[in-house]
Order: structure tokens, then sequence, then C-alpha cells
């Protein structure tokens, strides 16, 4: 599920600028640009907005007195020529404020300090056995998944991806983490980048375990524990 940005300034350079830095990340997509305070309002009224780029310097309502206006504002970052505003915007709660011309370095940083606020993980466990599942965010969704249903999990720095077979789901969350919300007796880490479902082992060597073709690797700070488990696997 992207994220659903819509950008509002004056000057059409300023929007291709966001826009192409926006085009750079998979996460997010606009789905509406416009000049003026007024269209915005119009937008919001009509279509979902995660995220809001706002002008503040602009014709008729300056971007300050439109998000003052707003009941209910998106998430919001602020971009503009002029520093003048900075402790203005902060008392709005906004989630970064971008000094024109917005390189690519600080317009991803603000992307990433929205995505660590917006889509930490939920997780929470059912603990009827027969279903058990946890809830976990990936963007703007909570997704429900059954344990049972997880074939492995892997590493991405500070994400993790699910897999799931048919389909994987990708969240900013640990693995170490995710590792300590899981029932040992199912779950076994076999790797720093990789924890899997023992109930879905297919084969396994000294050195890799498969899982429905896929085969991953035994750490070597692993590898003890891990043999250990597949032992008692064969009795």
């Amino acid at each position: 599920m992207k994220v659903k940005c819509l950008i509002v300034d004056d000057e059409p350079l300023a929007i291709r600028l966001i826009e192409k830095h926006i085009a750079k990340i998979e996460t997010l997509e606009v789905v509406a640009t416009c000049q003026t305070a007024l269209k915005a309002f119009e937008i919001l009224s009509t279509q979902p907005i995660d995220l809001l780029f706002l002008d503040i310097k602009m014709p008729d309502m300056t971007g300050i007195e439109f998000l003052r206006s707003l009941k209910n504002p998106p998430k919001t970052i602020l971009t503009t020529a002029y520093r003048d505003y900075a402790i203005e915007s902060y008392d709005l709660r906004v989630m970064d404020y971008l000094l024109k011309p917005i390189t690519f370095e600080r317009f991803f940083k603000a992307i990433d300090k929205f995505l660590e606020e917006t889509t930490k993980p939920i997780l929470k466990v059912n603990t009827a056995t027969a279903n058990e599942y946890i809830f976990i965010k990936s963007g703007i969704k909570n997704h429900k998944v059954l344990l049972n249903d997880i074939l492995f999990i892997e590493s991405l720095k500070d994400y993790i991806r699910i897999s799931l077979g048919d389909r994987s789901i990708t969240s900013k969350y640990k693995i170490s983490d995710i590792e300590l919300e899981l029932d040992p007796t199912t779950f076994l880490r076999i790797h720093r980048s990789f924890i899997i479902n023992t109930t879905k082992i297919t084969a396994f060597s000294l050195n890799e375990i498969e899982i429905q073709g896929k085969e991953l690797p035994i750490g070597a700070s692993y590898r003890n524990a891990v043999l250990s488990y597949l032992e008692g696997l064969q009795g």
C-alpha cells in the first residue's frame, strides 16, 4: 500500500522537483498537485491523502494559515525558501521543514522520519492455538498474518520481509525485535538475516535449510543450536 501524497506549491518548478524526488521512492505516489490552498482544500475533501507537501508563501492564503484551518490535517512536510516560519511550523507539529532548493538527500531524511513515525509495526498476537496470528504494519495498513502461513522472515537492515509463499510483507522492524514476539518452539533463528518457521522445512544440510525450494544459509554463530534442533527432528 503506497503513501498517497499531495503537493501544494504556487511554483510549477518546485512541484516538479518534489515529484521527481517522490518518483525515486517506491512507497510513495503523487495522487494530486495544485497551486493554491483553496484547491488543496477541495482535494483533501474528496480523496484520502497520507502526506501533504505544503509551500508556505502562496497567494490568498499561506501554507501556515491553511494548515491552521484544517480540523484533521494529514501528516505535513512544509516546503519553503524562507527560514522565518520554522518556529511557527513546529507549533503545528509538522513532520519536517524543508528549505528550497530541496536536495534529494534532505528530502529522503524527511521521508524516512515520516515512515519511522507512521509505519512502526503494531504486533498483536492472538493466543488461540488454532489461529495464532499477528498484526503487522506495512505502509499505512495493519496486515493480519497467520503465524502458520509464515515461511521465513528476512532482515533488510532496519526492515523485515515476511515471506508467506504467494506474497510477502515488508515492514520497518528489526528482526531481533520480532524474534522476541514469536514462539521459539516454532520459529528458529538460523542466521543473523533469517528466522524460519520450522514446520515448513522441506530439506536441510549442514550449511542450508530449504523451505519450499528456497535455500537459506545457516549462520556460523547459529550452527550448533540449529544442528542440534535439526537432530531432534530426526529423533
